[in-house]
């Protein structure tokens, strides 16, 4: 498809500065641009390439002021990520979508099977699973029996939802994910050996949920497991079993979360945050990357770092004194060795 500057203008609600009628059918990266694509600037550290670019046009902030001359037209709006993604998703709908059952799937009696859905090589499809209208299963996905899956999702190849789990509609699983194994419960015995605990509860996500490539979402020991709406998982992400994650909380590659923890909404955890079993995780929580939370944080909109983690601004005076250790040491030893000598006279 091929669009002019003004036209992507008048969709994006934004200005034009430079030819209007200059067209575009392609989107590329800025530091990688050709004639005829869109490009992004969003972060000011790609400046440099917007006076070098190739690209026909740029979306850029209305208030980005260039410091040089930009031969590129530009697409001004008030937020050029958000902007490129509202494109991007409507490049990705335009798309034709897959429809059929294929002969090597199999589905099992009583299952319900709603409209227009894409069911692909070697999926299964279990015992009165219900697959809502508009669903995209991909080659070798796993539905298993009573299992739900709400309308318009997509299950990436080699998904696997077990028995009773419950999927809300507009959900994205990608490749390798499970939802619904067992939870990590087992009971020491006397003998020191461990005695499994039954995990008979389930897992249920809420619209609009996204997880990412082999993460691993545990079924409860009693009750649900839940991921509420909205919520982004990265690749190779843990939940333990009867966790509960709020709305729109976006969490890293590489975050766990152990048992029964109750993590509030619009909290952002950076990749390999770690959180222990059975605490409370405030609304709005920010977690920098590698964070080690032992300890509930009850105060919304706190940001931690460290390990164990502590509010940011004491880690960061912390840090800056632990970096002068050696030198304190050296003043310290001389203090004692003054107050020695001092003490002798």
């Amino acid at each position: 498809m091929e669009f002019t500057a003004g036209m992507i203008a008048q969709l994006l609600k934004g200005t034009v500065e430079g030819n209007s009628e200059i067209k575009l059918n392609t989107i590329a990266k800025i530091e990688a641009g050709q004639e005829g694509a869109l490009s992004f600037l969003a972060n000011p550290k790609y400046e440099q390439y917007i006076y070098s670019t190739s690209s026909s046009a740029v979306l850029v902030s209305k208030d980005f002021v260039p410091s040089k001359t930009v031969s590129a037209t530009l697409i001004r709006v008030e937020d050029p990520y958000q902007s490129i993604a509202v494109l991007l998703a409507m490049y990705e709908q335009a798309k034709p979508k897959k429809t059929g059952i294929h002969p090597t799937a199999v589905i099992e009696q009583g299952a319900k099977i709603g409209k227009d859905v894409y069911i692909g090589a070697y999926s299964f499809v279990g015992e009165k699973a219900v697959l809502g209208d508009g669903c995209s299963l991909y080659p070798q996905v796993y539905v298993g029996d009573e299992a739900v899956i709400g309308e318009n999702c997509v299950l990436h190849p080699g998904v696997k939802i077990y028995s009773q789990c419950i999927l809300g509609k507009n959900c994205i699983i990608h490749s390798g994910t499970v939802i619904g194994a067992d939870g990590f419960g087992f009971a020491p015995s006397a003998d020191n050996n461990y005695m499994k605990i039954p995990q008979i509860g389930n897992v249920i996500i809420e619209d609009d949920v996204e997880i990412g490539a082999n993460s691993c979402i545990d079924r409860s020991t009693m009750g649900s497991t839940l991921i509420h709406r909205g919520v982004k998982l990265d690749n190779l992400v843990q939940v333990g079993h009867n966790v509960e994650i709020g709305e729109n909380t976006v969490a890293a590659a590489q975050f766990g979360v152990a048992g029964s923890t109750k993590i509030g909404k619009n909290c952002m955890l950076g990749g390999q945050v770690g959180i222990s079993g059975h605490l409370f995780i405030a609304d709005g929580t920010k977690a920098l990357a590698q964070t080690g939370i032992g300890g509930s944080i009850k105060e919304p909109n706190t940001a931690v770092f460290g390990m164990p983690g502590i509010e940011h601004k004491k880690y960061l005076k912390s840090y800056a004194v632990f970096t002068h250790l050696p030198e304190i040491d050296k003043k310290l030893d001389q203090l004692v060795k003054t107050v020695e000598s001092l003490k002798n006279k």
